[in-house]
């Protein structure tokens, strides 16, 4: 079995960005698309082809899908799709441009700090998946996902309303860590995208505490360090800390060499980066 992780947005839920502004948007189309509770198109979303991908790659993907998927996909929807044109290459186009424009009036502006979770997560995965294999990963990805031995045969088993059983190929089977999702489990076994799974990323529910956790802080630390403090779930650099909080680099690094001084943080070096951590007396006074 192959395992590659990549990025992938998946429109389940989100606390990233203003909803007024998301309901506000001229996409009219692709909220009815979203609708279905039991399946998203795979079109809209193809699983990566490389780790690191884009938006512009994701796009042209979906600007790629031959007519005849769309349509297939788009019957799968138990919903009224009355408002999509017609040809299916037309719903296809029409419904790439929204996305477009719900990236770049939504996404974009918070990707680089989403992309740090993701990151961080695909990380953790790798080094799990060095140290224990294949079980290992598994094991840790999601209370709904784990591996079982049937028949002379490991097999991947997901609780999931699909009641679908099908064989890994030479294709592997890619997991997607996504922030768009807190609990929820996806997967793809459509033909002909590549099996995957879509797993709530591991800094998810850490940044959603965050607010809470830096509430009580910040009358004690001031706003920014309790934020700083907050963040680092996970060993970060001053330049990744810096971009997911939207604080100047200065400022930043200021601000985590007094709370290293005061015995809150420690500093490890991997290669030419400085990496935070909290020491224990950190963790105390942040989980009180």
């Amino acid at each position: 079995m192959r395992i590659a992780i990549g990025l992938r947005g998946y429109p389940v839920q989100t606390d990233w960005f203003d909803l007024r502004k998301a309901q506000s948007l001229p996409i009219a189309e692709l909220r009815t698309v979203l609708r279905d509770p039991g399946y998203i198109c795979e079109f809209l979303s193809p699983p990566p082809t490389e780790p690191d991908t884009t938006a512009a790659v994701q796009l042209a993907e979906i600007r790629r899908t031959p007519p005849a998927q769309v349509q297939a996909e788009l019957r799968t929807l138990n919903l009224d799709l009355h408002a999509l044109p017609t040809r299916p290459e037309q719903a296809r186009d029409l419904l790439a441009d929204q996305i477009e424009h719900a990236w770049t009036e939504l996404i974009e502006p918070h990707w680089p700090r989403l992309k740090d979770i993701l990151l961080t997560d695909i990380g953790y995965r790798a080094a799990k998946l060095a140290s224990g294999g294949v079980s290992a990963v598994i094991a840790d990805l999601h209370p709904d996902v784990r591996m079982a031995h049937r028949a002379e045969t490991d097999v991947i088993l997901v609780r999931n309303t699909a009641r679908v059983t099908f064989p890994l190929d030479k294709r592997g089977l890619l997991l997607i860590p996504s922030v768009f999702t807190r609990d929820r489990i996806g997967v793809i076994a459509v033909e002909p995208w590549q099996p995957s799974i879509i797993y709530p990323a591991r800094g998810i529910a850490e940044a959603h505490q965050q607010r809470t956790k830096r509430a009580g802080l910040a009358r004690v630390l001031g706003r920014t360090r309790a934020t700083l403090l907050a963040a680092l779930e996970e060993p970060m650099s001053t330049a990744t800390l810096a971009r997911s909080l939207e604080l100047s680099s200065g400022t930043v690094s200021e601000h985590l060499g007094a709370m290293r001084d005061a015995g809150l943080l420690t500093t490890a070096r991997r290669g030419h980066t400085v990496l935070y951590r909290r020491t224990t007396l950190g963790d105390d006074l942040l989980h009180g």
